[in-house]
């Protein structure tokens, strides 16, 4: 396993992300054996690196996750949970559910603790002066039941920057989704060169879009093939991660044996991707981003009579449309009415101007109607609160 520093401590390349653990036939309930034998693998691999969160798998994660690692002497193996600022619900007590997290995990403290996915939609719980969950959290680091601070986000570079900017020296590594397509599709190259110039060390998730970059058009994966034979489509993303020298852990939620042992051996070398082997995965990204070409010169905007911000919303639904990512969702649910892709009136006067030739009103409907029909992040966030309430 290939290791990289961070202060006095050296953690694995490879974390392990508890979002996607194996389930029984229900699709619900985590399978507690299966998991057991994965996470004992990765232990036993040299992974040092346990992700998990307050709402994971309903809330089955933490504890799961805290049955299983105990077994291991605590200072062999680091763990990172988060607080959910971002939930939607009604009863949300940050001490309450701190305490509760400790026990759930079966520990005594957290070496790595976030606020989770600090965004447009969320910065109000997390600045509320009624919760002051960061005076808490840093209370809680104070006490040493906190070892390190960070936060994780989906947020607009912008939002992360005002953050940032917000709490300076607060926070010591920022976790973030990257991958070889989102670093132009999501301007994930913009965040991480933010948070490199900030020095602030990047915990990755997504690394393979919620595998999306598992598989490839036939086309391409023949191409990469062709330069590594018995290397999965996977561990390409996983390389190309590598080649980042800001990048410390890279989070996998892996559901399976075989993807484990796949990864464990992706990180167990040190083999950078050649620029041959970068300009072809550059391409197969590129053929993935092939859906809108907006050029973001706001003509549309000047005509628009609702002042849509149409090229931002444009690239949100190149990012819907691409699946696997809630972000588009989260965006649009922190943006008032008025300023939604429903909100189009249909009047032409954008695609009249465009000088791509866009139709911008039938793909703000189309847009419209797949987050209609696709759960808006605040009613995910709700149903959530209430598994814990059960």
């Amino acid at each position: 396993m290939q290791y990289k520093a961070f202060q006095d401590l050296k953690l694995s390349c490879l974390g392990m992300g508890n979002m996607r653990l194996p389930t029984l036939p229900d699709g619900h309930t985590v399978d507690k054996d299966k998991t057991r034998a994965m996470l004992e693998y990765a232990y036993h691999h040299g992974v040092n690196y346990y992700d998990t969160a307050y709402s994971y798998h309903g809330g089955q994660s933490e504890p799961v996750v805290g049955e299983i690692m105990e077994q291991f002497p605590r200072d062999t193996w680091y763990l990172a949970s988060k607080m959910p600022g971002h939930e939607i619900n009604p009863h949300f007590n940050p001490k309450a559910i701190f305490e509760e997290q400790l026990r759930r995990c079966r520990v005594d403290y957290f070496d790595f603790y976030l606020l989770h996915n600090v965004c447009e939609l969320s910065m109000p719980t997390y600045e509320s002066d009624e919760f002051r969950i960061l005076d808490y959290l840093l209370e809680q680091k104070q006490a040493g039941r906190i070892r390190h601070l960070g936060f994780s986000t989906h947020a607009s570079v912008e939002n992360l920057r005002d953050y940032l900017d917000r709490h300076p020296g607060v926070f010591e590594f920022v976790q973030i989704q990257l991958n070889y397509l989102d670093w132009d599709l999501q301007d994930a190259k913009a965040k991480y060169e933010l948070l490199t110039e900030r020095g602030l060390p990047i915990i990755v998730m997504e690394p393979c879009r919620g595998g999306k970059l598992a598989s490839l058009p036939a086309e391409d994966e023949e191409k990469l093939r062709s330069f590594r034979p018995d290397a999965s489509i996977a561990s390409w993303a996983f390389r190309w991660l590598q080649s980042l020298p800001n990048v410390q852990v890279v989070l996998s939620g892996m559901t399976s044996m075989e993807q484990m042992q796949d990864n464990v051996r992706t990180f167990s070398e040190d083999a950078p991707l050649s620029e041959a082997e970068l300009a072809c995965l550059r391409e197969a990204a590129a053929k993935m981003m092939n859906l809108l070409p907006c050029t973001g010169c706001r003509y549309c905007c000047h005509s628009c009579p609702q002042e849509l911000n149409i090229p931002e919303l444009l690239s949100l639904y190149n990012d819907a449309a691409l699946g696997a990512t809630n972000t588009a969702s989260m965006y649009i649910d922190a943006l008032p009415e008025d300023k939604r892709p429903a909100s189009c009136l249909a009047c032409g006067n954008c695609k009249q101007v465009c000088p791509q030739g866009i139709d911008v009103p039938a793909i703000l409907a189309k847009f419209a109607d797949i987050l209609d029909k696709a759960p808006h992040w605040a009613d995910i966030s709700r149903e959530r609160a209430k598994l814990h309430k059960t």
